[in-house]
């Protein structure tokens, strides 16, 4: 039988993204209407070890809703992954009479919440934290549409110098596997070519294109380069673009203005409608999954399939962005 919920922990893992706050404020908000004890965790499963457990009230999460990063903190915990770790961990929630909590991160998040579960009866539910949109069982992670936002509005900061000097840039965003604020930030903005880890990129095709927009006239192009592309990161092929076909360039690395800033509402309204899930459902008795949003609507996915399966780029919205680029 599932045990009755009348504390909840919630705590902030791994990278931050904006909306963790709005995340935050729901889970809180939510337990007190429900007359539920909230605790947060401060500073990820390092906290959770160390025991760096308060409760908090709904006055202490007014006025986050607008801003990014996460008043928690964060942070990543190479003990949580000894046994030794996790035991000190639980004996923390014990302590503070936790129980349940709601795990807000991505992947790394996701395995330390698995593994923890399978040793201690502490239900967990996850909420999809991260920028890259990489998590499996959800069409949108928390902090993924600001980031698209911020590398947009520097594209197109970017796009008025190109312009200025008719050069070609190679603007740099965040996604070592994933390429998602790559590929929507290209579409987004126009971008003549966008570099993903997804496929291959060899740079003779980007040099063909170049030499079609040369014969239109076109003196400037923006080439959006995800970090983890199999070609390498924006300043290795801007190197190999002047040793190889004599193109000179200009790179720009947005680097992580993605990760910071004040939500959009978007996020705002995504991170509110999972923290309120991931307390209803735990009252209803569901553990160990992590909450998403599929076609709008509230899923559940094993901490292990969002861990193990990967979730795929749209093939035709690749497509549709090198056709749109012509």
């Amino acid at each position: 039988m599932n045990k009755e919920i009348k504390r909840i922990a919630v705590f902030t893992s791994g990278g931050d993204a904006p909306g963790m706050n709005a995340a935050v404020r729901a889970v809180v908000r939510t337990a007190a209407y429900y007359n539920l004890h909230v605790y947060g965790i401060y500073g990820g499963y390092e906290g959770m070890i160390n025991g760096n457990i308060k409760r908090l009230e709904k006055g202490d999460v007014a006025n986050i809703i607008q801003h990014g990063g996460t008043f928690l903190k964060t942070a990543r915990s190479l003990e949580f992954k000894t046994e030794e770790g996790r035991a000190l961990a639980y004996d923390s929630l014990m302590a503070h009479d936790i129980d349940a909590c709601v795990a807000i991160g991505g992947d790394g998040t996701y395995t330390g919440a698995n593994v923890f579960t399978q040793s201690y009866d502490v239900p967990f539910i996850g909420l999809p934290g991260t920028i890259d949109n990489d998590i499996y069982g959800t069409d949108f992670t928390i902090g993924y549409d600001t980031a698209i936002n911020t590398a947009v509005e520097a594209m197109d900061k970017i796009r008025d110098t190109a312009h200025s000097h008719n050069r070609l840039f190679f603007v740099e965003v965040m996604g070592r596997h994933a390429g998602y604020i790559a590929l929507n930030t290209g579409i987004g903005t126009g971008a003549r070519y966008t570099f993903l880890p997804e496929v291959d990129n060899p740079l003779e095709h980007l040099v063909q294109l170049l030499q079609k927009s040369s014969k239109r006239n076109k003196l400037f192009n923006l080439v959006v380069v995800a970090e983890g592309n199999k070609s390498g990161d924006a300043m290795t092929i801007a190197q190999k673009m002047k040793e190889e076909y004599d193109i000179d360039s200009k790179v720009t690395i947005i680097g992580h203005l993605q990760r910071g800033g004040s939500p959009t509402a978007f996020d705002r309204v995504l991170s509110s409608r999972l923290g309120y899930s991931a307390v209803k459902s735990l009252m209803e008795g569901k553990q160990n999954v992590a909450l998403g949003l599929v076609d709008n609507k509230i899923s559940f996915t094993t901490f292990a399939d969002a861990i193990s399966k990967k979730k795929t780029i749209d093939a035709d919205l690749i497509k549709m962005s090198e056709i749109l680029s012509i």
